[in-house]
């Protein structure tokens, strides 16, 4: 049953000559069950969230591991003790893998992201209806090109393998932490858990193919975390600004002929 802010919806009655007091009396009881089962049917069609799943408040304690993880790899670029690091952790992969590369990752990166949007139709329990998480998606996308991008060419540290300036931060990485932040948002910490993981994968990868420095994949992560919780954050603005939560007036039109009195009636009911 619908539950309504305002009085419950008035029945309007026009009826031909004929029909009997109780008759009519009876009909508008078959009418607003009908309407009240018809109106009730409508809404349970529809997924509501509830608000406390569904809007992503901010909270400080948010920004303390993506802060964290952006400012290691960002001391990484020039101190001189963590490039002593990175060299030496580059050495031992190189030795590692010899001539052997995995390019996979190049296609993998965007496997969390697919996820996020994915699993809710596949049986996992999701927290937003599909048309949300495709915005909180796509405005975590827009805000991780924005920061990578301005910050590889401000920062202009040399790559491993060819020294083209825009090592800092790896976009990999932070396309692939981006994904599995946002599965972990989406989906609760145990499908966050194997998002994780193999975004920490991707991030191996880069290294191991000597495509980024340590600190590169650090600070990825971090941007990758930060821009998903972003496109969360703005979420709720996003849902006022289509209108997704608006609900227009409802009204339901409903005749009703007796062959009997050769009566005919319509009924109807509007709520606003």
């Amino acid at each position: 049953m619908m539950l309504y802010d305002s009085p419950p919806p008035t029945l309007l009655a026009v009826h031909g000559r004929g029909t009997s007091c109780p008759f009519r009396n009876a009909l508008n009881r078959i009418v607003l069950l009908l309407l009240a089962l018809s109106l009730s049917l409508g809404t349970s069609a529809k997924v509501t969230v509830p608000d406390s799943l569904r809007a992503e408040k901010f909270r400080p304690v948010q920004l303390i591991a993506p802060a964290a993880l952006i400012t290691i790899g960002s001391v990484g670029v020039a101190n001189g003790w963590f490039c002593s690091v990175k060299e030496d952790v580059r050495t031992g992969f190189n030795d590692f893998r010899g001539d052997k590369r995995f390019r996979a990752d190049d296609y993998l990166q965007y496997v969390p992201v697919a996820a996020h949007l994915g699993l809710g139709f596949i049986g996992a329990k999701a927290r937003h209806p599909f048309r949300e998480r495709l915005a909180a998606a796509a405005t975590a996308g827009m805000v991780l090109a924005a920061t990578v991008n301005i910050v590889k060419y401000t920062v202009r540290e040399p790559r491993p393998d060819n020294g083209k300036l825009n090592s800092f931060p790896s976009g990999h990485t932070a396309t692939a932490f981006m994904g599995a932040e946002l599965v972990r948002c989406e989906y609760g910490n145990a499908y966050g858990a194997g998002a994780y993981v193999f975004a920490s994968c991707i991030a191996f990868l880069r290294v191991y193919n000597d495509r980024h420095w340590l600190n590169d994949v650090i600070g990825g992560a971090g941007f990758g975390i930060l821009s998903a919780r972003v496109g969360y954050w703005l979420l709720p603005y996003e849902r006022k600004l289509f209108r997704w939560d608006s609900r227009g007036p409802a009204v339901a039109v409903l005749p009703a002929y007796s062959p009997a009195g050769h009566t005919f009636s319509l009924s109807l009911a509007a709520t606003f």
